[in-house]
């Protein structure tokens, strides 16, 4: 039975399609100003005209009419991060608008989880009107703050912080520098944040920031614990989506 997991983000929009327990295929796309026809584009692209039992999760899971079931996000990341990384305790995922330390139980399922989707700070969101401040594309980010020492920046607000940015930047400070403060500013309250899920072992990083190699590693050394990625690390909420589907069609 081939299985389609889409995971509708507010950033971008993810689906894998699975056979057995092989995924054959990836797709990301942004989600843009209408959710809806995004999930129904990444739908088309991954069925290809074949039948396929299809599981949404994220914002928009419930936007796709096709859609066979849809599932909470926190179980499908603890599902995909078992996936992709089988020896994980906890999943630290930083979104376009929220965040998510999900603690994993001995059953590969969510033994505890903590979300922050009431505010900006400490999301994808918040990186990018940084970098917009800066004038500076988001893919460049790791390039762009290698080897520059972190300004502290007071304000998580994401109105104040930028405010505080223009009067750093005023004031002759570096927006290298700037911008490796405001990473280390996130990474250290996504630390405290995950913390009080009692973190005994590896975590896995997903979400779009795990693209960042500095991030990863800030968040590492404000946790005290190994953090590891993977490639496909933007993909483990469509993944779970997926396999959740696998085991109503083994």
């Amino acid at each position: 039975m081939r299985i389609i997991g889409i995971d509708s983000g507010s950033t971008t929009t993810k689906g894998v399609l699975l056979s057995g327990d092989v995924v054959e295929d990836w797709l990301i796309l942004p989600t843009g100003y209408n959710p809806r026809q995004t999930m129904k584009d990444v739908y088309l692209q991954l069925k290809k005209d074949q039948e396929a039992y299809t599981v949404t999760t994220g914002y928009g899971r419930m936007l796709l009419a096709e859609s066979d079931k849809s599932v909470t996000e926190i179980t499908c990341h603890a599902k995909g991060a078992r996936y992709l990384c089988p020896f994980a305790k906890v999943v630290i995922d930083i979104g376009g608008q929220d965040s998510k330390a999900i603690a994993l139980d001995a059953q590969q399922g969510v033994g505890d989880f903590l979300m922050n989707d009431k505010c900006a700070a400490g999301t994808g969101r918040f990186i990018e009107v940084m970098m917009r401040t800066l004038h500076q594309d988001m893919m460049d980010l790791d390039a762009f703050v290698k080897d520059y020492e972190p300004i502290p920046i007071n304000s998580m607000c994401t109105v104040f912080a930028e405010s505080e940015m223009i009067g750093l930047l005023s004031n002759g400070a570096l927006p290298n520098a700037i911008a490796m403060g405001v990473i280390d500013a996130i990474c250290q309250r996504t630390a405290t944040f995950a913390k009080r899920l009692s973190i005994k072992g590896t975590v896995f990083f997903s979400g779009g920031l795990a693209q960042s190699e500095i991030i990863r590693a800030t968040l590492e050394k404000h946790l005290g614990f190994d953090v590891v990625i993977h490639e496909r690390s933007q993909f483990a909420g469509a993944i779970g989506a997926a396999l959740i589907g696998r085991s109503m069609h083994p």
